[in-house]
């Protein structure tokens, strides 16, 4: 029995990464409608019967006449969850949102040798726009606007 020592080299699959953007672009617009006149800021709490478990922060940083510029994070998360915190360009010609920044790392590649000294995943920039899909898409279902404090 001859086994094959080579791993087949990661593919970058073009209509998942371009159905995943589309797809976030339409959410993004769900919850930021204005975002192209720049400014918009959007809050969406997350809670657990009275229990607040975290609230979704939109915030317009740039606009220019075909793409706008966001970030998304979590605010005021359980203090034993990671933060997560990610920069989104959309490409409002191309109706595309795309992750181009997470936490600290920027400017992702289309796939990355594994192992590499990131230890970034071999298909890292798919995995975090999925991430940005599937946390607007809860936010959209289970979130409701953030009541100011009086």
């Amino acid at each position: 029995m001859v086994m094959n020592l080579l791993r087949e080299r990661y593919r970058v699959d073009l209509v998942e990464l371009q159905a995943a953007c589309e797809a976030n672009y339409a959410r993004l617009m769900q919850l930021l409608p204005a975002m192209r006149e720049g400014g918009e800021t959007r809050r969406v709490a997350l809670s657990q019967g009275e229990q607040q478990l975290g609230v979704l922060a939109l915030d317009v940083l740039e606009t220019c006449p075909y793409t706008s510029t966001l970030s998304v994070r979590q605010e005021h998360s359980l203090a034993w969850l990671p933060v997560p915190q990610l920069e989104v360009r959309v490409y409002h010609d191309a109706r595309m949102a795309e992750v181009v920044g997470a936490q600290s790392a920027r400017r992702f590649h289309g796939r990355y040798p594994y192992p590499n000294a990131a230890m970034h995943q071999p298909d890292e920039k798919t995995q975090l726009n999925l991430f940005l899909g599937e946390w607007l898409s809860h936010c959209l279902a289970c979130g409701h606007e953030l009541a100011p404090v009086r």
